[in-house]
């Protein structure tokens, strides 16, 4: 259905034929019993034909693929006993074979010059570029705000844990931030799809402003989940909230898996992998091998070159590249 495919091609053509049309994007069991008279056709579908089908009555049956027309003609006679809200009988038609059957039915209305599409007992309108982009632009915005106020709350979380003075409600507020790009991001990627060939300019502005926000959320993940193995910890605990729920740091501590009796200035302690992780040169691996030897990050910060390199395959040089990391971490965190 998106700009750009041979299925949305057809029903332009249509819109600018001003013909209407009712089109079935399926033809399993349950389309059968319910489609009378009309003609078999099992002809390749190409928007053209599909233009030229329109303008006889009926409803035109798509095969499952969408690679063929398979009648045209049809009339569909749904249980009239579902229920509906629509009032034109092309659309209460396309909603009523919709429910009973499961497959997408696309109406196109004359009148009203739009395409609607009916599926999961959903209606909805099929929009132009323009006007999906005009919303996608907005939504581009709040998320370049939304991804700069995360990188402000991330790097004061970075202060406090160089400190070792980060509550759970520091944590709160990175992971409040984190989810609200999240949102963002899937909404986001709901236009690139409705745009088609017109949404590869959002899809490239869209990775780049998503970049590093899943690594983020599993370092969270790992840096903060409390040693008992019978604890529930999770950052996609909060995508249940709903948004005046997401601005309650209560509610967004006890969604991460914190009991309703911890307080939220209650202090809390990084394993270190989002840290570690900044360090030049050093692969993942490392970084667990040190977290599994010293347990924090304070006691990695507090380590001396001979101490790290009783870590496993932590050589002199290593241990240097560590070393010199763990100082330009502490520093980076006061500047």
């Amino acid at each position: 259905m998106a700009p750009g495919t041979p299925l949305r091609e057809g029903f332009e053509r249509i819109l600018r034929g001003r013909t209407g049309a009712l089109v079935v994007l399926g033809n399993n069991r349950a389309v059968q019993e319910i489609s009378t008279g009309g003609f078999a056709l099992d002809v390749a579908y190409t928007p053209t034909a599909l233009r030229e089908l329109a303008k006889m009555d009926g409803a035109i049956l798509l095969s499952d693929d969408i690679a063929r027309i398979v009648a045209a003609g049809v009339q569909l006679m749904p249980d009239a006993a579902l229920p509906t809200v629509e009032t034109g009988t092309r659309h209460r038609t396309a909603d009523r074979t919709s429910r009973q059957t499961g497959v997408p039915v696309v109406s196109v209305s004359a009148s009203m010059s739009t395409i609607a599409l009916f599926l999961d007992s959903e209606r909805r309108l099929v929009e132009n570029s323009e006007q999906i982009l005009s919303r996608a632009d907005q939504a581009l915005q709040t998320l370049e705000r939304y991804r700069s106020r995360l990188q402000e709350v991330t790097r004061r979380l970075s202060v406090l844990e160089v400190e070792d003075q980060v509550t759970i409600r520091d944590l709160a507020i990175v992971a409040q931030r984190l989810e609200m790009v999240r949102r963002l991001d899937l909404e986001l990627s709901g236009y690139v799809v409705e745009l088609g060939t017109d949404g590869r300019l959002l899809s490239l502005q869209l990775h780049e402003l998503s970049a590093g926000t899943d690594e983020l959320r599993q370092q969270l993940e790992l840096d903060y989940r409390p040693a008992d193995p019978d604890s529930v910890f999770s950052l996609s605990g909060l995508e249940a909230l709903s948004t005046t729920e997401l601005l309650d740091p209560h509610a967004v501590s006890r969604a991460l898996g914190y009991g309703a009796g911890e307080h939220l200035d209650t202090r809390i302690a990084a394993r270190g992998y989002r840290q570690l992780a900044q360090i030049n040169r050093l692969p993942g691996a490392y970084s667990a091998r040190l977290i599994d030897h010293f347990g924090s990050l304070q006691a990695v910060l507090g380590a001396s070159s001979a101490e790290l390199q009783e870590v496993e395959g932590v050589g002199e040089s290593r241990a240097r590249i560590i070393r010199e990391g763990l100082t330009r971490l502490a520093e980076s965190a006061y500047s």
